[in-house]
């Protein structure tokens, strides 16, 4: 089973080292860059797959553009990760796999679903991004979500594995 690694906003930020998003999660969990970019390059050489959301690159490309610092640079590499989103160059996931969350059908799912979230600090963005992960699940990968934000970690599916049965001959 392939595994998928869904990318949050705060983990995002870091990789691309947006000015004073440098560091992420709790105490006892910190994600910096090194511990970012060596968990990524782990899931590269494992030939997993990047997902990256769209609430993520809208995030994101807000952080970056309202960053007090060096915004050139980090918008060179979201851009350059837009790109090979794309043109679904791996290890990053096309966008055209998470078009059917946007339908119709879906968004009025998300608009129901949402205000329980939001009543647990849940934002519109990580809801869509715990749809996302849900999505892949059920596309049959192993999911994880990586992000430094305990709650939206909580939302990350189970695996379930299903016994394959044996044949009898």
């Amino acid at each position: 089973m392939r595994k998928v690694i869904i990318i949050d906003t705060s983990i995002l930020c870091v990789y691309l080292r947006v000015p004073y998003m440098d560091a992420c999660g709790p105490e006892g969990n910190k994600w910096d860059y090194h511990r970012v970019s060596g968990k990524i390059n782990e899931e590269i050489s494992q030939g997993s797959l990047l997902v990256l959301p769209l609430a993520t690159l809208i995030e994101t490309g807000n952080h970056i553009a309202q960053a007090n610092g060096e915004r050139y640079t980090p918008a060179i590499a979201l851009s350059d990760i837009i790109k090979k989103t794309v043109n679904e160059e791996e290890p990053w996931a096309a966008f055209t796999f998470q078009s059917r969350l946007w339908d119709r059908e879906n968004l009025i799912r998300l608009a129901d679903s949402w205000p329980a979230l939001a009543a647990g600090r849940i934002s519109i963005g990580d809801a869509t991004i715990k749809n996302v992960a849900e999505y892949y699940t059920e596309a049959g990968f192993h999911v994880e979500i990586l992000t430094g934000d305990k709650e939206l970690k909580a939302y990350e599916p189970r695996q379930i594995n299903v016994p394959r049965r044996r044949r009898c001959t």
